[in-house]
């Protein structure tokens, strides 16, 4: 059989097509940037991060600072369920709402750590397909587990005439690599359990069962009291179920003492010597105690390791299903915002922050609708970042971070013991860089300031911005010795000549500037490109909206339509609506940057 290179994967119209992204500059407004009046302790946080703006740019714009950083990722994006919500429209048509979830995806997957884990709310509209997709974007073999979650009770009525009454909801779970392990369920040691003692009235009857030496205690030969619990109390365990098979006490009743009832008798208490590994060298057993059951306990002591390790935390696995119907119905009103059809109740986001961060990790939400996760794991000590399109950003998220830094005791703040403090920095996505001025040709932004384009040009070439404030042309590195410049003067050979003269042998410039005129190939330290040329062909310039609110998807073409107009209609559908302003921020300035926009041949101009 000849073998063949493909692999399982989910499939979808338009699924080649992938947005060109731009990599955006995110602007500080200062004056919606929020933080408390004093310090509340020395562990507040106040570099967590608001976005506004489209979370796909937003993203697109984290890539270069958070990638490798996020510790936690969770996400509740628009079902795709067919309904208009509120804030949300949620009707997508199945391909288009698969490869715009693919394409966030994509980025998030890069955001999180090596450690991290990505953690995305759905229901069964698109849960399957979904889960089909992460598998092939996080690999099958980092697939966690589905936390499944009761959203509301069984007698709640959503409409009368649904055929099918929606109470579950999933949250799928993907770990970043192989070693990325969750915070399982823990309890410090106790003998909370151990409470209860067996008493031997009289000495009952010995025997051999399973090759080892037994006493058969009839009733009233024995009494099992309940006291306090100490090391020297017994833990009652039902023998059924898995514990038959998991541990040396469960396969001996199973094997040696499951329908002895009819032999020994109702009621029985079996003492087998040589079997657990608690301090005592004997078990206890009973047997079923009326006609007709089967089922048994057996009592352990207290574990040997237990009692020499007596601080010792234990751990359990975490569950995957959360009864949460009545904090879904009761969460209208948390944080002091009302956010119909959609919102999540505070104890869920604990729930998976508890099990998926620790204190101080980075937790992202690009999809933050009214700021649950935000106010989450501000109380919980973590640091966030939230990004949100819609204006809710401003009428919900925002007051309610507010009311979270003030020490809002809502929600879990109670069952964390929040008392307030840390802050927020609030940006919006910046402007497209790369604009048409009245004739038509492609010019750099007037919006953009000096700062602004330095680190746009940075984010485009791959370097960090990272201004030398005594080195003015070190704006940004790639390394140790590799700089970029990035200027709005044209350059002589004499400017080049002592740029060269400065960064030296060792050390390598990449200098971005509106024109230059000398034959640059003389200086081999320095790279100079011409913006906005360099740049033209990198991105999807003046596209500001990626959102999820898809709108008059067109209409499907005629079946004799050419191939080429099925690729044009895919790519109409794949671009969704654009066209929303970008705001004036505080920093825009107050007048343009000019370039020299001379034709391409100045560039070769000699001196």
């Amino acid at each position: 059989m000849a073998k063949s290179n493909t692999r399982l994967e989910l499939t979808w119209i338009g699924k080649e097509n992938r947005p060109k992204l731009e990599p955006r500059v995110l602007v500080e407004d200062a004056e919606k940037s929020y933080h408390a009046a004093r310090r509340v302790s020395e562990n507040d946080i106040f570099d967590n991060r608001l976005i506004f703006g489209d979370n796909l740019l937003a993203l697109k714009a984290l890539e270069q600072e958070f990638t490798g950083k996020i510790k936690c990722i969770y996400i509740d994006p628009p079902y795709n369920t067919g309904n208009a919500f509120e804030h949300y429209d949620d009707s997508v048509e199945h391909s288009l709402w698969l490869s715009l979830m693919r394409d966030r995806i994509e980025i998030l997957r890069k955001l999180l750590r090596p450690d991290g884990f990505f953690c995305c709310h759905i229901d069964d509209s698109e849960g399957a397909y979904l889960k089909v997709m992460l598998d092939d974007l996080f690999g099958r073999a980092h697939y966690m587990t589905t936390l499944f979650v009761q959203v509301r009770y069984p007698e709640k009525t959503l409409k009368q005439d649904m055929a099918f009454h929606k109470e579950i909801e999933q949250v799928h779970v993907y770990r970043k690599d192989y070693g990325a392990a969750p915070i399982q369920n823990s309890k410090s040691s106790s003998f909370d359990k151990f409470i209860h003692y067996i008493r031997e009235l009289s000495p009952g009857k010995e025997t051999v069962i399973g090759g080892k030496r037994t006493v058969i205690f009839k009733p009233g030969q024995y009494e099992i009291v309940k006291g306090e619990g100490s090391a020297d109390g017994l833990k009652e365990i039902w023998a059924t179920g898995t514990i038959l098979d998991g541990n040396s006490s469960g396969r001996f009743f199973r094997d040696y003492l499951a329908g002895r009832a009819e032999k020994d008798g109702l009621g029985v208490l079996y003492r087998v010597d040589g079997i657990g590994d608690d301090r005592f060298d004997h078990r206890y057993f009973t047997g079923p105690r009326r006609s007709g059951a089967t089922k048994g306990k057996y009592f352990q002591g207290v574990p040997a390791s237990q009692l020499d390790n007596p601080d010792e935390v234990a751990r359990s696995p975490i569950e995957n299903f959360y009864d949460y119907a009545s904090y879904f119905g009761n969460c209208r009103h948390e944080g002091g915002v009302e956010f119909r059809s959609g919102k999540k109740p505070e104890m869920l986001l604990n729930t998976v922050l508890k099990h998926f961060s620790g204190s101080g990790d980075w937790v992202l939400d690009s999809f933050a609708g009214s700021g649950t996760t935000g106010a989450v794991a501000h109380k919980m000590g973590r640091r966030w970042i939230m990004v949100e399109l819609g204006e809710h950003c401003h009428t919900h998220i925002i007051p309610r971070m507010k009311k979270v830094i003030d020490g809002d005791q809502g929600g879990i703040s109670k069952a964390v013991n929040w008392k307030g403090g840390g802050g927020f920095r609030y940006y919006k996505v910046g402007p497209t860089l790369i604009v048409n001025d009245e004739w038509g040709n492609p010019v750099i932004n007037p919006a953009f300031n000096a700062a602004m384009l330095a680190e746009a040009m940075c984010k485009l070439e791959g370097f960090q911005f990272d201004p030398n404030a005594e080195v003015y042309w070190q704006q940004g590195r790639s390394s140790e010795a590799d700089f970029i410049y990035v200027t709005t003067q044209t350059m002589t050979k004499e400017m080049l000549t002592k740029l060269s003269d400065e960064v030296g042998p060792n050390r390598s410039l990449l200098i971005c500037c509106s024109a230059f005129r000398c034959k640059v190939d003389q200086f081999e330290n320095l790279t100079v490109k011409k913006i906005p040329k360099a740049v033209l062909k990198k991105c999807e310039w003046g596209h500001d909206d990626y959102s999820l609110e898809i709108k008059n998807l067109p209409a499907p073409p005629p079946e004799n339509e050419s191939s080429r107009g099925d690729a044009e209609t895919r790519k109409g559908e794949k671009g969704g609506k654009a066209g929303r302003k970008f705001g004036k921020g505080k920093n825009r300035p107050d007048e343009p940057l000019l370039f020299d926009l001379e034709g391409d041949a100045d560039e070769c101009k000699q001196q």
